[in-house]
């Protein structure tokens, strides 16, 4: 990943972000994806599942 520049609305540069904080970012958001959910309304709270059991549904035998 390429390193971010991000500028206010008159084009003044306010910060650049590295490309070591963006795979961090990154790192984060796949383990706890509903984190970063632009629309925060709603929804069912995140379980962080194995790999035996899939979200919400249980191990059948």
């Amino acid at each position: 990943m390429h390193e971010v520049k991000v500028f206010d609305g008159l084009g003044n540069l306010k910060k650049v972000i590295s490309s070591k904080a963006l795979n961090i970012r990154s790192n984060k958001q796949l383990e706890t994806p509903l984190l970063y959910r632009r629309n925060k309304k709603g929804g069912r709270p995140y379980v962080k599942s194995s790999k035996d059991v899939i979200k919400g549904d249980k191990q059948q035998s």
